[in-house]
């Protein structure tokens, strides 16, 4: 088992005409079946139809830095993460582990694939678009879903499994 420490949790709300990025920080939320309380994935509600394996999005703390120390500026919550935890190498990672965090458990469903939506990022764009789904190819995070619904907060401690 690996543990680590939840040091994220980020949400964006519905609003019309936007995406789900960047998700803006939050202290606490509520892990439900369809995701994180107050936040909306166009992805998962509009191409994969409310897809509940698809609930929550998991990224180490660990692959923002290194993207970061590869020169792309990027803040937390800009990959869409909901979640984002320190001290669980990448490798814990895989379809079908168990991840406990403060009220709630996950199960990992499976890797997130970069898309062309992260254009809208502002260190993106279009221009460097290609290179950048290079980069974040295999490191974009995982899917999870919520098999257990339950309160989460920063500082919690987080632990995978499986």
């Amino acid at each position: 088992m690996a543990r680590g420490t939840l040091v994220g949790l980020y949400v964006k709300p519905r609003r019309a005409g936007e995406f789900g990025l960047p998700k803006h920080a939050v202290d606490r939320a509520d892990l439900l079946p369809q995701g994180v309380h107050g936040d909306f994935n166009n992805y998962r509600e509009e191409e994969l139809h409310g897809d509940l394996d698809s609930a929550v999005l998991v990224l180490p703390r660990e692959i923002l830095d290194d993207l970061r120390s590869e020169g792309w500026t990027l803040r937390p919550g800009d990959l869409g993460e909901n979640i984002a935890t320190r001290g669980i190498p990448w490798s814990e990672f895989r379809t079908g582990r168990t991840i406990e965090v403060g009220g709630a458990r996950l199960e990992t469903t499976r890797a997130c694939t970069p898309c062309r939506r992260l254009a809208i990022l502002p260190s993106v764009g279009e221009a460097r678009l290609a290179a950048f789904l290079r980069a974040t190819a295999a490191r974009r995070g995982w899917y999870a879903k919520v098999i257990a619904p339950g309160a989460v907060a920063v500082g919690d401690e987080i632990s995978i499994e499986g």
